[in-house]
């Protein structure tokens, strides 16, 4: 299954005005364009918080490792 030919889409499309009517079809398209507008800011927003995280967490374990390494030298003299 492919994408719909021009007479689906047209059915489809005429399906779509019987359910909802012409005057809602904008509000609809709106409110979708609005939900994909904050889905990808959301997502932008997160990758941006990752990335800034992760040398962070980098660092904090190197930390860890080096006071874990200190503890075994000072508990071996």
């Amino acid at each position: 299954m492919g994408m719909p030919s021009g007479t689906e889409l047209l059915i489809i499309f005429g399906i779509i005005v019987l359910l909802f009517g012409a005057k809602k079809i904008p509000d609809l398209a709106k409110g979708l364009g609005k939900g994909i507008k904050n889905f990808k800011s959301e997502m932008n927003d997160i990758d941006e918080q990752v990335k800034t995280d992760a040398p962070k967490k980098v660092e904090d374990t190197k930390e860890e490792v080096a006071s874990t390494e200190t503890t075994k030298t000072t508990t071996q003299a």
